[in-house]
């Protein structure tokens, strides 16, 4: 796991990595500019940069080079959260849980699965 945080775009990419697969740029990019404009030499530079920064590794074997997700998802996912609640909500899970459930509608659905995980927290403790 690399020791770099990684920036919103570079959060994007990692998704599109994770999703497709070890990807060229070309590939990257075309997803990106399926959502909004970005230049190749913007992603290029970009992913030259995740590089150096040990959150996707760089395959120069072929003519076209192909970049593989090193950052892992749930890794990822987890120390952002962990960063979110500890900054926002000063370490404070539960006051992360209220907000978002009191700025929302959850379905009914999404509350029994909620009911469930804390009956799994429950059992656990």
């Amino acid at each position: 796991m690399s020791l770099f945080k990684p920036t919103d775009s570079e959060l994007e990419i990692l998704h599109i990595l994770w999703k497709e697969g070890p990807s060229p740029v070309r590939l990257i990019n075309d997803v990106l500019n399926g959502r909004r404009e970005v230049g190749y030499t913007t992603t290029l530079k970009l992913m030259q940069i995740m590089n150096e920064k040990g959150l996707v590794k760089r395959d120069t074997a072929a003519k076209t080079h192909i970049y593989k997700a090193i950052a892992k998802e749930n890794d990822t996912k987890n120390n952002l959260v962990a960063d979110f609640v500890n900054v926002t909500f000063h370490g404070s899970a539960m006051n992360l849980v209220m907000q978002a459930l009191g700025n929302t509608k959850s379905s009914p659905e999404e509350l029994n699965d909620l009911k469930a995980l804390i009956s799994k927290l429950e059992k656990q403790a």
